[in-house]
């Protein structure tokens, strides 16, 4: 078609009756997940739209109901791969149970209530904070002003009565990384965190923290990366490992994901004077911890099962939070 050319006239539901031979009201229940309509009548009204081009209007439908099928997704901290392997399995589940997503960038910014504003602006069923810059004082704002029908926190945790948390259990995580390295024989682990903040939190610190000193009776020294990225990473092994003595120096970095433990084990392998044979975990998953280069121990996020309890929040009334077991995958660091 050049690109002067007019655009054709636009289909209806009236021109797929018509084609389908059946009502206008038969095509809008075709269109609709749980409509009563034979199989027959929604194939007929599905062929016809597939030779017209016809799609309904979704706008125009969630204007005359209370619900859009719609669900935002609010995130940041794109350095992180893990990220993309959460929306890649959200958006791609979702979609096929027949919700619409929307990205929302919270970019640098700490305060997520105009994220949430957006999203509400376009009438979205359910709001999913996966990002890093929110808290719970931000959460209660936009609860209170009816911003979000539904705010689920997804992959980590909100002590906000009003949301719903469904995340991997970090506290069994921590548990079973830790039984990892003891049953080793690692008895000098440091923790390479991502930034100390009163945003969203994991519970991984604390829980290895506190299991490392009831099943050893040890301290273990905890390190913040400035953010969950590479570079951060490095710099913060460097200066780890700068400020202690050659003797007491860690004998396994425990990192808090796998973009953490990645550049961790950069650090170790540039070290001026040589690499360092120090051991690493990290946690996520993320496809680059399987690859040859890095063969990195990690313990796997059950993404699938908390996209399918997501599900469930949408589909029916809120319930309680949801905290999954995940995999310790164990390779060669």
């Amino acid at each position: 078609m050049p690109d002067n050319a007019a655009p054709g006239p636009v289909v209806t539901a009236d021109h797929v009756a018509e084609a389908a031979g059946v009502s206008r009201w038969t095509v809008a229940r075709a269109f609709k997940q749980d409509a009563s309509i034979s199989p027959r009548s929604r194939e007929k009204v599905m062929a016809a739209a597939k030779k017209l081009g016809y799609a309904p209007d979704l706008l125009a439908a969630s204007l005359a109901s209370d619900r859009s099928h719609l669900v935002a997704l609010v995130t940041n901290d794109f350095n992180n791969p893990h990220k993309l392997v959460l929306l890649e399995r959200l958006t791609r589940i979702l979609w096929s149970h027949g919700w619409g997503t929307l990205l929302v960038n919270m970019s640098e910014s700490e305060d997520a209530s105009a994220a949430l504003l957006a999203a509400s602006q376009r009438r979205v069923d359910a709001a999913v904070m996966i990002g890093t810059r929110f808290d719970d004082r931000v959460l209660d704002t936009a609860l209170g002003a009816r911003r979000v029908k539904k705010l689920v926190v997804f992959a980590r945790y909100s002590s906000n009565p009003n949301t719903l948390t469904i995340s991997c259990d970090d506290r069994l995580a921590m548990r079973e990384i830790a039984d990892h390295l003891l049953k080793k024989g690692y008895l000098r682990p440091a923790f390479i965190a991502g930034p100390d903040t009163q945003s969203a939190k994991l519970h991984r610190l604390d829980s290895f923290l506190g299991y490392w000193a009831q099943r050893t009776g040890t301290a273990v020294r905890a390190q913040h990366a400035r953010r969950y990225d590479f570079n951060a990473a490095i710099e913060t092994v460097n200066a780890l490992l700068d400020s202690e003595p050659a003797d007491q120096l860690p004998d396994v970095l425990v990192c808090e994901n796998d973009i953490l433990a990645i550049g961790a084990t950069e650090a170790l392998r540039h070290r001026p004077g040589g690499p360092q044979r120090i051991a690493v975990t990290g946690f996520d998953d993320i496809p680059l911890a399987a690859a040859p280069s890095y063969h990195l121990t990690t313990y796997r996020q059950p993404i699938t099962a908390m996209c399918e309890n997501l599900l469930d929040v949408l589909a029916g009334p809120q319930k309680e939070d949801v905290f999954l077991p995940g995999k310790l995958i164990e390779r060669g660091t």
